[in-house]
């Protein structure tokens, strides 16, 4: 039997992460078992779905590099089929048309709370026989008697009493199909073996199993993964923080760490933490995965940011970075190379927003000193030996990091200064802060005209501080 699992989001808004883990859940366990991973856009309600949506969908999911096999499928390009299974049903007694208005249900439904018994359809309907009318929903003729028996490979068996499930509307009075009953074609029809998804869906499991076997269908083996809490314990919203796959692409993070990080959000291997795309694969299990929700943990998601930062290729950081910093207004052009730039900044950045942050000045003509402190150290410098370096800088027959930092070394001796004491206005004069690489890989990657530049300037330099 081939594996094939299924990712099947409503385009109502962005990727969540909660969505996004478990497309990754499900590509995982299709790559795994040499099986098939099938994209669906679950597109039925009318009213929230839009192109956006679908476009974010597919965006979060390169971003990710989420390949799919099949797909992406449109459940509204699919309504003559549900039209079709919708009919079949009917024919064959498994289910019926269902002439109860809104009020009729509210009030039925009143009097049970009253009685104080469980509010549901009374199957009023369902032995009527209407005819299709112009009002009429059609319901599934759920069984009477038994139990469906959910083989969760999370939660482990969960047992169902169909005396428990009503007969839910699978059609509405116009026709369009509702989500249990589409899922249900989909699956059927698409070949699904497993389906992995969130626990919410879990009630929703026991009904479509039912459909299933009234269509003679094999159901899939299932699993349903918990939600993702907030570090504080609570259900994820926006006021944790990024809750959009595009959002922590935005933020600076890398695909490779919110992927590895997404791994972790509820599955383990020992205590290893770091795990390569080829090594998930292969040590991926849905059996493995904790019943319990896991809690987001931020601090946790910039460590592998800043691991893969340090570790990954230099070229690939660099293509990251550069949407970045051409952002910021950098001229890429005229400036060092951003695999150097990344080499000389991987150690001190968390993100690469960080890194662009830390990196605007090797592609600005103009630096701007905003801190007071940075400031203060500039206007006190001793100008003698800022002069003194700015000459053995432009006569210096090697532009080297090496031959840089003998010149900073023996101007700051010659002046009765330490290293520390000319290097660190150097440094001011070069990025406008006090913080950077070395200083002499710093102004290596900035070059000689750059330097010199920013020296003049800084000898003219006076406290704008009272």
């Amino acid at each position: 039997m081939t594996i094939r699992t299924r990712f099947a989001p409503s385009p109502t808004g962005y990727l969540h992460i909660g969505g996004a883990r478990t497309a990754l859940y499900s590509w995982l366990y299709a790559r795994r078992h040499q099986g098939q991973f099938i994209l669906r856009i679950e597109d039925t309600d009318l009213e929230r779905s839009s192109p956006e949506s679908v476009a974010a969908i597919l965006e979060g999911m390169a971003f990710l590099n989420l390949d799919y096999d099949e797909g992406p499928f449109y459940q509204t390009q699919r309504f003559d089929r549900y039209r079709a299974v919708l009919q079949e049903l009917v024919a064959q007694g498994h289910a019926y048309y269902c002439t109860c208005t809104k009020e009729d249900l509210e009030e039925r439904r009143a009097a049970q709370i009253a009685r104080k018994e469980k509010p549901r359809y009374d199957r009023r309907c369902r032995e009527s026989h209407h005819p299709a009318s112009g009002h009429a929903v059609i319901r599934f003729k759920n069984p009477l008697q038994g139990e469906v028996v959910v083989q969760d490979a999370v939660k482990g068996p969960v047992v169902f009493q169909n005396e428990e499930l009503d007969d839910l509307i699978i059609a509405r009075s116009d026709g369009t199909p509702t989500y249990n009953f589409t899922v249900v074609v989909d699956d059927m029809d698409m070949r699904i073996t497993h389906v992995i998804r969130g626990d919410d869906h879990l009630n929703n499991t026991p009904r479509q199993i039912n459909m299933l076997r009234a269509l003679d269908a094999t159901p899939p083996s299932y699993a349903h993964i918990p939600m993702i809490l907030g570090e504080d314990g609570a259900r994820l919203s926006k006021r944790h923080g990024a809750v959009s796959v595009m959002q922590y692409r935005d933020d600076g993070i890398l695909p490779e760490a919110l992927m590895n990080y997404l791994v972790r959000l509820g599955w383990a291997h020992g205590d290893q933490e770091i795990f390569s795309r080829a090594e998930m694969v292969s040590l991926f299990d849905i059996k493995d995965v904790h019943s319990a929700a896991a809690a987001l943990n931020p601090k946790k998601l910039l460590w592998l940011n800043q691991h893969y930062i340090k570790t990954l290729p230099l070229a690939h950081i660099a293509e990251r970075l550069k949407p970045f910093l051409e952002d910021r207004g950098a001229q890429i052009a005229r400036g060092p190379e951003l695999i150097d730039v990344v080499d000389a900044q991987r150690e001190r950045a968390k993100t690469l927003v960080e890194m662009a942050d830390l990196s605007l000045f090797f592609y600005q003509d103009d630096i701007v000193i905003k801190d007071p402190k940075s400031q203060a150290t500039l206007a006190t410098a001793s100008k003698p030996a800022l002069h003194a370096l700015s000459e053995a800088l432009r006569t210096l027959p090697d532009w080297t990091k090496e031959a840089i930092h003998t010149s900073i070394e023996a101007t700051s001796a010659a002046h009765g200064l330490t290293f520390g004491k000319l290097a660190q206005p150097v440094r001011i004069a070069m990025t406008g802060t006090g913080i950077s690489p070395p200083i002499d890989v710093t102004c290596q990657l900035l070059g000689r005209e750059r330097c010199l530049d920013r020296l003049t300037k800084a000898l003219a330099f006076e406290d704008p501080t009272p």
